[in-house]
């Protein structure tokens, strides 16, 4: 059982519909009732783009009871894909009454997705499924190769790169087994034409969403205990991406498979943003069982925002345990993380650019983003780093005429020795 499996998998990747399907009549033939074998085909239709045939294959032998919560997951994920709404309420609420605690949250979610699709089904602006694999007509010309979303790892505060030997910046190397924690960029829920966005500079909100994962990634690597990434998106090297639903347990695997020393705990979410209001939902996952181990969540209003960052920003080191590394300097929370996180989001997109991995034209209005962040830049000595590598890697850019001249800065030792690092006397 297992080798057809394996070999229909084979003919997936190798886009050989036809050639899977006619193993998976086979195996569904003679093992169409064992869980495992239902989870595996639909998980292996799902990772391969073939939504559609999850559908038609697996859901009509579904049987929660007999199968188990998995399959019915990979289901309703491919029916809210689909666009089918009175199919994913159905499993959806066949999938609640199983009454599975550690499901709620997830249900939860999906709940939250099936409602957005409703809603928009009601005014009459559901749009139709996007193309996946095996559902083209056959007589049309074959699409486009399809982009994939990959996930580049930061796993240094971003402000850092370039002026690593100026001396009290960050703290020196760790001893120790250190925990690996990564904060994936956030979901943006209610984004219907993400497509299409995705595709466009990034504005304050998209910002936020990646932003944020970064400033808490920075701050856990002023711990001793911890060692952390911040997981951005990107879809090919053309541009960032943008996840319009929450990550999937598959989404984590994927990180935790090219992790480097792999992981530890994954932190993921979703921010929602709606006539100006905002709310964010957080989830920390243990990867060894691959079980959400926590939730934080907060809503705010701008004149709410940095308030509530800052109190949910510190329940996420309470939990885990967060401490101040007792070797180095001691890490300086920012009196407006709004502001803050924008200037991360603005240093990673420069910092990409540079690296050649995003096209320089993702920095929309540079005049206008060098402006917001050098008027921050003599806020605090951090400010003024962030600040100076980000108008290092302009220059580099060739947009030294868009940088402001002379901005006023913090003047310590460390903020002089990286100006003469960088070049920028």
């Amino acid at each position: 059982m297992i080798h057809l499996l394996v070999a229909a998998r084979e003919k997936l990747e190798a886009k050989d519909l036809p050639g899977a399907q006619a193993i998976y009549e086979e195996i569904l033939r003679t093992a169409g009732d064992r869980p495992d074998v239902l989870v595996t085909i639909s998980g292996d239709l799902g990772a391969n783009g073939y939504i559609a045939q999850i559908a038609e294959l697996i859901a009509p032998r579904y049987d929660a009871e007999r199968h188990g919560p998995a399959t019915g997951l990979n289901i309703l994920q491919a029916y809210l894909a689909l666009r089918n709404t009175t199919a994913a309420r159905h499993i959806l609420d066949v999938l609640f009454s199983l009454q599975r605690p550690e499901l709620e949250n997830r249900l939860y979610g999906f709940s939250n997705a099936l409602g957005e699709l409703l809603e928009l089904e009601r005014r009459g602006e559901l749009q139709p499924p996007a193309p996946t694999n095996g559902s083209a007509d056959p007589d049309t010309p074959a699409p486009a190769e399809k982009k994939m979303v990959s996930l580049v790892s930061i796993s240094r505060p971003i402000w850092s790169y370039g002026i690593e030997q100026v001396p009290g910046l960050v703290p020196p190397p760790k001893q120790g087994k250190l925990r690996r924690i990564a904060f994936g960029q956030l979901a943006l829920l209610g984004t219907t034409d993400f497509a299409e966005k995705m595709k466009q500079p990034e504005d304050a909100i998209t910002r936020l969403t990646r932003g944020l994962p970064l400033w808490f990634a920075e701050t856990f690597y002023f711990s001793p205990h911890y060692a952390p990434i911040a997981a951005i998106g990107m879809l090919a090297k053309d541009h960032f991406a943008i996840f319009p639903s929450e990550w999937t347990t598959e989404n984590i695997r994927q990180l935790v498979d090219t992790a480097t020393e792999g992981l530890d705990y994954v932190i993921t979410g979703a921010l929602k943003h709606t006539n100006g209001d905002f709310e964010i939902l957080l989830r920390v996952w243990e990867v060894k069982k691959l079980r959400e181990r926590k939730q934080f969540s907060a809503r705010w209003t701008p004149a709410t925002a940095d308030a509530e960052l800052a109190k949910l920003h510190e329940q996420v080191r309470l939990f885990m345990e967060w401490q101040q590394a007792p070797a180095g300097p001691a890490y300086a929370f920012p009196s407006s993380p709004t502001a803050w996180c924008d200037t991360l989001g603005i240093s990673a997109v420069c910092f990409l650019a540079d690296k050649s991995v995003l096209p320089k034209d993702q920095i929309a209005t540079p005049t206008e983003f060098f402006a917001q962040v050098a008027a921050r830049a003599a806020a605090s000595e951090k400010d003024t780093i962030a600040w100076l590598t980000i108008a290092d890697r302009a220059t580099r850019l060739g947009l030294a005429d868009t940088l402001p001249t002379s901005p006023a800065i913090a003047e310590t030792p460390a903020t002089l020795q990286a100006r003469e690092t960088l070049g920028l006397l």
